[in-house]
C-alpha cells in the first residue's frame, strides 16, 4: 500500500501539469462560447476571479475546519484578484495549487481525527458553539486546529445522542455509554467524508468550469456527458429508472417513499416502503450515504450510464441486506401529466401539470403540452364547466411546450416578447388560431413553480384568461439551451441565450409572479428564489408594450378577487398555515446562533425542530371534502391496465381535501354566477 501511494505522489506533479493545459483550453471555448452566445455576457476581469475564489472556498470548505488561514491567506494573495489574468493567459497552474492544498488539509484532518479516536473527550468543559448562517472568516490555526475539531466532534456527538432520543432522564444515566458508541459512529462518518473528498480530489478543473460558467447568471452551467444526458431524461416522461421514488426524512436518512409497480424494484420483490438506503455502488464506486453528498447519490442514481446498481438496505428488525436492480425504461409518473373531475353542483376540470417535458428525442412527438390537450379533450366529454390547472412545484422545462401549451387557451395575438444578447426584441405569437378550451381557468402556483412554468401562468394572467392563485413564484424569466464545446464530444454548457418579458413590457425576473389571489402555503417563507441566487438578472422593464385584447373585463377580475380574500381570510386552515410559517421562520430564518455545550442545551433545541415537524405531519384540515373522480375516458383505461389504480387512488386522496383546489373551485363558481 505505501509503494502505492508513494507512486502516486511521485507522479502526481506532471498528471496535474497535463491536465491544466486542458483545463485552460476548456475554459477558454467555455469563455468565447458564452461571450457569443450568452443574453448578457460580462467582460473577463477581478469581478469574476472574485466570484470564483470566494464561492470555490465556500465549496471545499463550508465549515472553516480545513484550511490554516495562512493557507486561505496564500491563495487569496496569489489568486483571489488574478483568476481572471491567469485565464486570458492560459496559465491553469493555480489549479494545482487549490488541488495539492485541498489534498493536504484533509490529510492532515485524517490523521488529526485518528488521534481523536484514540483520545477522551471531555465534556465536562464549559463552552458555547456557534452556528453561522452564511459563509464566515477563515479562522483555524496550526495551534487552534485540535480545539475547533474537538470542539465540532464533541458538538456532532452531543448532537446526534439528541436527535436519537428526546428523554432527558435516560439520556443523562446512560450518557456515557451513549458517548463512547455515537464517538466511533460520528469519527467513521468524518472519516468518510474526508476519504470521499480525498478520492474525489482531481475534480478541481470541472468544479471551476461550474463556477465560471455560474458568474454570468445562475442557470449557465458547464455539463459533462453525464450531466447532460442526466439533465434531458429530467425534462422526459420516460426515462430509465430503478423504480422508487425516496424521500429525506428528519435525520436525514434517505427512505424508499413509493415503489412503481412497473419498474424494475417492484418485480425484484426485496424493496418495501420505508426501507432506508445506506449505501449505493454503480459496480465501479460505492457511496455511504452517511459520508456522501445528496448530490453524489442522485447522480449516482439518475445516471443513465448506471444502469446495474447495487443497494445495501437497513430494515428495522432485521439484517442488513444487498439488492441488485437493473433499470429500465418506464413511464415516470412524476412527469406525467394526470387530470380529474370534481362534482359538485357543477363539473370542474383539474389538470395536474408536474412539469414541461418534451420528447427531445422525437420517438413520438409526444410532449407536455399535447399530453394536456388529450386531457382536455377528456374531460370536455365529460361537460366541465371550469378547469384548474395545478403548477405547484412544477420548475419548468420546455418553452416550447409552455408556448404551445399556451396556444390551447389563446385564441390569437402575441403572447411574450424575448430578448437577446444583441438587444434585439422578437414577439412570440400564439402559434394555433383557435382555442381547445374557453371556459374560465384556475391556475395555482407556489414558490416552487418557475421558468416555464412562470411564462405560462404570465400570459394568461395579462389576457384575463386566467387567474392565478397561491404564492409568489420562483421569478425566472430566462431561457437556457444546451451547446457542445467547439470540437468537444465531452463538454457541454447549458448557457442563457434569452429573457423574456410580458407582453405588458414588464419581467417577473427576480419578483415572480404575483398571484391575483395570494393564498398562504407551507414553507413559503423559506423557499429559494431567483433573487437568492448570487448573480441573479435584476428586474427590469421594456420601454414597450403590446397592444393585446383581454378575455375579461378588469372590474370582473377584481370582484372574484374580492371574494376570494374574503373566503380565505375566514379559514381556519390558511390562519393554521400561516401559524405555521411564523414558526418555521424563527426555526429557520431567525435561529440561535450561540448554543451551550451541554446535553441539556442540545436536547431542547433539538426538541423544539422535532415537535415542529411532529406537528406538521400530524396536522390534517379534512373540513373540505371534494368528490374526485376520473374522467369517464380514463376509468375505462383503468379497467384495462389494472397496474396504474393504486398511483390512481393516491392522487385521489390527495386531491380530496385540498383547500387550494378547493378556493379555485370556488372562484370558478363565482365567476360563473356573476357571468
Amino acid at each position: 500500500m505505501k509503494k502505492i501511494l508513494l507512486g502516486f505522489l511521485v507522479m502526481s506533479a506532471p498528471i496535474f501539469a497535463q491536465s491544466n493545459d486542458t483545463s485552460c483550453k476548456i475554459l477558454s471555448k467555455i469563455n468565447a462560447l458564452v461571450q457569443k452566445e450568452h443574453v448578457q455576457p460580462k467582460p473577463i476581469d477581478d469581478s469574476l476571479s472574485v466570484f470564483i475564489f470566494d464561492q470555490l472556498i465556500n465549496q471545499l470548505d463550508p465549515a472553516r475546519n480545513i484550511f490554516f488561514k495562512s493557507e486561505y491567506d496564500s491563495l487569496a494573495q496569489n489568486y483571489r484578484f488574478e483568476l481572471d489574468n491567469l485565464m486570458l493567459k492560459n496559465e491553469c497552474q493555480f489549479i494545482s495549487t487549490f488541488t495539492k492544498t485541498y489534498q493536504k488539509a484533509l490529510k492532515r484532518n485524517l490523521v488529526l481525527l485518528e488521534r481523536l479516536d484514540n483520545d477522551t473527550l471531555d465534556f465536562s468543559i464549559k463552552d458555547t458553539i456557534r452556528l453561522y448562517k452564511k459563509a464566515f472568516p477563515v479562522y483555524m490555526t496550526p495551534s487552534t486546529m485540535e480545539k475547533i475539531w474537538r470542539k465540532k466532534i464533541r458538538y456532532e456527538i452531543l448532537n446526534d445522542i439528541a436527535y436519537n432520543s428526546d428523554n432527558l432522564d435516560s439520556i443523562q444515566s446512560n450518557f456515557q455509554t451513549m458517548i463512547f458508541a455515537q464517538k466511533k459512529l460520528v469519527l467513521e462518518n468524518e472519516n468518510c467524508k474526508i476519504n470521499t473528498q480525498l478520492k474525489n480530489i482531481n475534480t478541481m478543473d470541472q468544479k471551476i468550469y461550474g463556477l465560471f460558467c455560474t458568474y454570468f447568471d445562475p442557470h449557465t452551467n458547464y455539463f459533462n456527458v453525464n450531466n447532460k444526458s442526466n439533465f434531458v431524461a429530467s425534462l422526459s416522461k420516460e426515462r430509465l429508472s430503478l423504480g422508487f421514488l425516496v424521500t429525506l426524512n428528519e435525520k436525514n436518512q434517505i427512505l424508499i417513499e413509493e415503489i412503481d409497480s412497473n419498474g424494475p424494484a417492484f418485480k425484484n420483490g426485496l424493496l418495501k416502503k420505508g426501507d432506508q438506503i445506506i449505501a449505493i455502488s454503480n459496480q465501479k464506486e460505492t457511496l455511504k450515504v452517511t459520508c456522501a453528498s445528496l448530490e453524489e447519490i442522485g447522480t449516482l442514481i439518475a445516471s443513465d450510464s448506471n444502469k446495474i446498481v447495487t443497494l445495501w438496505i437497513k430494515r428495522k428488525g432485521e439484517k442488513t441486506f444487498q439488492v441488485t436492480l437493473e433499470k429500465q425504461v418506464i413511464k415516470d409518473e412524476q412527469n406525467t401529466v394526470y387530470s380529474f373531475v370534481i362534482e359538485d353542483k357543477r363539473k370542474i376540470g383539474y389538470i395536474k401539470i408536474p412539469s414541461f417535458y418534451s420528447d427531445f428525442d422525437n420517438k413520438n412527438n409526444s410532449g407536455c403540452a399535447e399530453d394536456v390537450a388529450t386531457e382536455i379533450v377528456k374531460l370536455q366529454n365529460d361537460d366541465i364547466e371550469g378547469l384548474v390547472i395545478d403548477l405547484i412545484d412544477n420548475g419548468g422545462g420546455s418553452m416550447e411546450e409552455a408556448i404551445k401549451m399556451a396556444g390551447l387557451f389563446i385564441h390569437h395575438g402575441p403572447i411574450s416578447i424575448v430578448v437577446d444578447n444583441t438587444k434585439k426584441q422578437q414577439i412570440i405569437q400564439d402559434p394555433y388560431r383557435g382555442y381547445l378550451y374557453k371556459g374560465p381557468v384556475i391556475i395555482l402556483v407556489n414558490g416552487n413553480s418557475a421558468s416555464a412554468s412562470e411564462f405560462f401562468a404570465t400570459i394568461l394572467q395579462d389576457y384575463n384568461r386566467a387567474m392565478v392563485i397561491g404564492s409568489n413564484t420562483q421569478g425566472k424569466a430566462t431561457m437556457q439551451t444546451i451547446l457542445p464545446l467547439e470540437n468537444e464530444q465531452e463538454d457541454f454548457v447549458k448557457v442563457t441565450i434569452n429573457k423574456f418579458y410580458r407582453i405588458t413590457g414588464k419581467s417577473h425576473q427576480g419578483i415572480g409572479v404575483i398571484p391575483n389571489v395570494k393564498l398562504p402555503v407551507l414553507f413559503e417563507t423559506v423557499f429559494s428564489k431567483e433573487s437568492d441566487q448570487p448573480n441573479a438578472f435584476k428586474n427590469d422593464i421594456l420601454p414597450n408594450s403590446i397592444n393585446f385584447t383581454p378575455y375579461v373585463k378588469n372590474k370582473l377580475i377584481t370582484q372574484l378577487e374580492k371574494n376570494s380574500v374574503k373566503r380565505t381570510n375566514a379559514s381556519d386552515y390558511f390562519s393554521t398555515i400561516i401559524s405555521f410559517n411564523n414558526k418555521i421562520n424563527d426555526l429557520v430564518k431567525n435561529p440561535k446562533t450561540v448554543i451551550p455545550m451541554e446535553i441539556v442545551a442540545i436536547v431542547n433545541d433539538q426538541l423544539a425542530v422535532t415537535n415542529l415537524w411532529k406537528e406538521l405531519n400530524e396536522y390534517k384540515d379534512e373540513s373540505v371534502h371534494l368528490n374526485v373522480k376520473n374522467s369517464k375516458f380514463n376509468e375505462s383505461l383503468l379497467n384495462v391496465y389494472f397496474s396504474e389504480r393504486p398511483n390512481n387512488e393516491n392522487q385521489i386522496k390527495a386531491l380530496q381535501h385540498n383547500h387550494y383546489l378547493n378556493e379555485a373551485i370556488a372562484i370558478i363558481n363565482d365567476y360563473l354566477n356573476l357571468k
